[in-house]
Parts: C-alpha cells; sequence; structure tokens
C-alpha cells in the first residue's frame, strides 16, 4: 500500500510539473537581420566601464591566459614598466594619435556601426576615427601598415569575425603603458547577445612581445535614447597631457 502510494505521489508531482513553466536553459540570442540577411550589429555601442586606464586590472577582461596576466616575453615586460613610468608623455592617445585595434573599441566613448553587403563600416566618436571592414577581400594589403589596421571580415554564423593585420607598433592598449611591435596581430569577435548587448572578444598575439596569443572579452551596450547620435570630439595635445600630469598618469 505504501508503495503503491508513492507511485502515485509521484505521478501527482510529474503532472504538477507539467502544467508548470520552468526556467528555461540557456539559449543563444537570434540576432535581427538586415535587408541582406545578415546578423544585424547597427547600432551606437559603448563600453558601460572603460578598461582603458589598465588592462590587467580591469575585472574579467582577460580571459585568457587564465591568470589575467599579459603573457610578456621578459625584455618587452621590462619595456612595459619604462612606458608606465613615462606615460603622460609617452602614451600615443596624449598626443592625440590613433588609438588602434582593440584599444579603440575600449575607450570611454561611442561607435556606431554600419552594414551593407560588402563592407562594415564603424565611425568612432574618438577624434573622427572610422574603420572599414571589408567582407569580399581575403588577403590583406602588401608592403604597408596603418594606425587601425587592414580589417578583413567574414560571418562565423551570427559571429562577426574581423582579421586586423598591417599594424603599425606606435599604438598601446592601455595608459599602463601596454604594448606591441609591428608583428602585431589581432582577430575580433562581434556577437549580438541580446536586443541591447554586443560581446566583444579579442585575441591578441605578437611573438616578438609575448611568449602566447592573450584574450579579452568585453560587453557593450547600444544607445537606445531617442535620436541617439555621435558626438564630435577633438583632442587637444597639451591640455590632454596637462591634465594627465596633474592625475599623476
Amino acid at each position: 500500500m505504501r508503495k503503491r502510494h508513492r507511485v502515485i505521489s509521484a505521478a501527482v508531482t510529474i503532472l504538477a510539473l507539467a502544467g508548470t513553466r520552468l526556467p528555461a536553459a540557456d539559449k543563444a540570442y537570434t540576432p535581427p537581420r538586415t535587408a541582406g540577411g545578415q546578423p544585424d550589429l547597427q547600432g551606437i555601442w559603448e563600453v558601460r566601464s572603460s578598461p582603458d586606464k589598465d588592462l590587467e586590472k580591469a575585472k574579467g577582461l582577460i580571459v585568457e591566459p587564465k591568470n589575467g596576466k599579459i603573457p610578456y616575453l621578459p625584455a618587452a615586460l621590462a619595456q612595459k614598466k619604462q612606458n608606465e613610468k613615462n606615460s603622460a608623455s609617452a602614451d600615443p592617445l596624449n598626443k592625440c594619435y590613433m588609438p588602434g585595434v582593440p584599444r579603440i573599441n575600449l575607450l570611454a566613448y561611442p561607435f556606431q556601426i554600419f552594414q551593407t553587403p560588402d563592407q562594415i563600416s564603424i565611425a568612432y566618436e574618438y577624434i573622427h576615427n572610422f574603420r572599414n571592414i571589408y567582407l569580399k577581400r581575403n588577403k590583406h594589403l602588401d608592403g604597408i601598415d596603418f594606425w587601425q589596421g587592414d580589417s578583413l571580415g567574414r560571418w562565423e554564423g551570427d559571429t562577426l569575425v574581423v582579421d586586423v593585420g598591417d599594424l603599425n607598433d606606435q599604438t598601446w592598449f592601455d595608459k599602463a603603458g601596454d604594448y606591441h611591435s609591428d608583428m602585431l596581430h589581432v582577430i575580433e569577435r562581434y556577437t549580438r547577445t541580446g536586443p541591447d548587448t554586443l560581446q566583444y572578444e579579442a585575441t591578441i598575439e605578437d611573438p616578438k612581445t609575448f611568449s602566447m596569443p592573450w584574450k579579452i572579452k568585453a560587453e557593450l551596450h547600444r544607445n537606445t535614447q531617442p535620436n541617439a547620435r555621435l558626438m564630435e570630439y577633438e583632442c587637444h595635445y597639451l591640455r590632454d597631457v596637462a591634465e594627465a600630469k596633474k592625475q599623476g598618469k
């Protein structure tokens, strides 16, 4: 009798659960599509908390290696420390130079993505920067380098993968003096994770500077304000250097 009671109780529990809406399992977000059928990444995006002061001190930003440290070669680490010591005068941003990749996506300034079937363009509020990501070309240009690199894109499912090469050696990753050589190569990944969120990943390799590739991950948020637009930001070299010295950066 007791056994029969347990069976009936179990059956009642199953029936009760069948009528209960259980939490759904994690499911990848399905983004809207452009007229050309691409995942729609368009909009104005920005990090909520910029890690530009020091990538290593930004919680959860560096996801590989697991210790959250940039894997410098010994000589490169010594140069990084020298850069940090002289950051106020040596940081390229304090000279109004272009930030480079991936730093430009991590500044406290928004950027806007535009899409066509053949090309994705990104306009940045910071000193009128822009990038073109070419979807129909699969080889980097020879014998030339750029502050923002040469960006070649492709789709992997709903993720935009961008191969960034031809980068010069004049940019830093942050104000802490983290830097690279002319061998820098970056693979970016842009994935919509919700109506107003975009996951940004960048895998960074440079055999002259780092002992292994390293990876960062950050969440970008879409500006949903009515009539949102990019403002005009002008960099003023002397003012910014004076301010950096004042703040002890």
